[in-house]
């Protein structure tokens, strides 16, 4: 692959215009996949036979637009037509492998296409594989029981965050140009920021998880992982869309998110609050988050923004109305009893704490976590955005968080990630940028910033911001697997 490889919009552009090969492409990318995507533990399957397929449906479509035209409508109707767009091994693709990374499904294939996946497939992407992610996604770092565990290239002994961390990985290092992810605590952000790229998770109701799923309270929703501005608006473009029976109502979306950028007048004068305090926990956040913090708030400023800086609007303490809502949904995944023994240590725990509460007490948790938004969101309305760092190290050593107490475990968790999961509970979108790098013991590594709208279709305004620091403060769009 490529030092510098194409954007996921400039693949589609040469492929129209014939400069780039849609088979080659997939043979390059699988072949990608396999090497440095299996350095940074990117895949749990590589899905060779499909991409062949795909490929060759998409050299048909293009071949019926060999007209420029023809390719110009091909643009507008499949923008992102034969681009690498993997998918997260938490989705399902019917007749595809499906063991979300945990030793009771080894050896599952999916019987049906879960809707987010329908619609990726329906762009005519190229799957190229499904990414690793953690046992049902629950923790913040990648270290599957099935597979190897993900890394960010940036150093390879340390994690590319989670539960997205394959998908991060295979992006950062110039696998693909994005990819697909889901986020219920920060699961796009977390290893967006480990990995030195762009993760957005969208505003609850932007994406439905339907047919085949269940929002509940909407905590979860899919995002997408790029490394590009433009390239992240485009993904979103694909999977945005409400579905019959969706519980929470469709968010306010523009017709195309890439054309709203594509459009957009600078953002501004934006009011934005800056947020050093940890939500989740209150650890030691350390110099160089606090340094990334500081570049972000001195561009933001450059660029005629208000800054002003806020305590948190709530303590760890009340940010646990969030636990009973996350440990019943670890205890509601439909195991037999002798699979019980096959789960890690973090999902028992979940499991067993989730068991302990009651059907009251799940009901109050719903509407204290409600009760929460509610008056954080009236507390931040004055603001149109949120800054905080994204993690509050860098890239953590997995041995520091996947510990051998469940509780241990989710506590640390809770410390490495002290703001990504209060956007969940909000619902309003978030974005990861990577806008800054320092060096640690010797290696550089990438520390990642926050912003969190306060209000509901914030996806436009966070886009174009994304564009303006991109431009404005380039941050490195590859990164070749670093062994220290």
């Amino acid at each position: 692959m490529s030092a510098a490889p194409l954007s996921a919009l400039e693949t589609a552009a040469a492929l129209r215009e014939g400069a780039l090969d849609v088979h080659d492409l997939a043979a390059q990318t699988l072949e990608a996949a396999q090497g440095v995507g299996a350095q940074v533990g990117a895949f749990a399957h590589v899905l060779e036979d499909l991409t062949l397929r795909q490929a060759d449906a998409v050299a048909e479509r293009l071949r019926a637009a060999r007209s420029a035209s023809a390719r110009e409508d091909l643009a507008d109707a499949a923008p992102l037509l034969g681009v690498p767009l993997p998918i997260k091994d938490l989705t399902q693709i019917a007749g595809e492998p499906f063991e979300a990374g945990s030793l009771a499904l080894q050896g599952n294939i999916a019987q049906v296409t879960d809707g987010v996946a329908e619609s990726i497939l329906a762009a005519g992407t190229l799957t190229i594989g499904k990414t690793s992610t953690p046992e049902f996604g629950m923790p913040c770092y990648t270290e599957p029981a099935t597979g190897a565990p993900a890394r960010t290239p940036w150093d390879l002994r340390r994690t590319a965050g989670g539960s997205s961390g394959g998908a991060a990985a295979a992006v950062a290092a110039g696998v693909v140009p994005l990819a697909h992810g889901s986020d219920g605590g920060g699961s796009v952000r977390i290893p967006a920021a480990c990995c030195g790229i762009l993760g957005l998770k969208p505003s609850r109701g932007l994406v439905s998880p339907g047919p085949h799923a269940s929002e509940g309270m909407g905590l979860v929703t899919d995002g997408i992982l790029a490394r590009t501005a433009r390239d992240l608006a485009a993904g979103l473009d694909i999977i945005a869309g409400p579905r019959p029976g969706d519980f929470v109502p469709p968010a306010a979306a523009p017709a195309s998110f890439l054309t709203a950028l594509e459009q957009a007048e600078a953002p501004g004068p934006l009011r934005i609050a800056v947020l050093r305090e940890g939500l989740a926990a209150d650890p030691e956040v350390h110099p160089a988050a606090i340094a990334g913090l500081e570049r972000a708030g001195e561009l933001l400023r450059g660029l005629g923004h208000e800054l002003t800086q806020i305590p948190a609007p709530f303590t760890p303490q009340q940010w646990e109305a969030f636990m009973p809502l996350w440990t019943v949904g670890a205890a509601t995944i439909d195991l037999p009893p002798e699979q019980e023994a096959q789960l890690l240590e973090l999902t028992r725990w979940l499991r067993e704490q989730g068991r302990g509460f009651s059907g009251v007490d799940l009901a109050r948790a719903f509407g204290g976590v409600q009760a929460l938004a509610r008056r954080t969101l009236e507390e931040l309305a004055p603001y149109d955005l949120v800054l905080t760092p994204a993690l509050a190290g860098p890239p953590a050593f997995p041995q520091d968080l996947q510990l051998s107490d469940g509780g241990a475990d989710f506590d640390a968790q809770r410390a490495f990630t002290p703001w990504t999961s209060s956007w969940n509970m909000l619902g309003t979108a978030a974005i990861a940028i990577p806008l800054h790098r320092e060096e640690i013991d010797g290696i550089e590594l990438p520390f990642g910033i926050q912003l969190g709208a306060t209000g509901w279709g914030a996806e436009p305004l966070l886009l174009a911001l994304a564009a303006q620091l991109e431009v404005l403060d380039p941050w490195p769009l590859v990164r070749a697997p670093q062994q220290p």
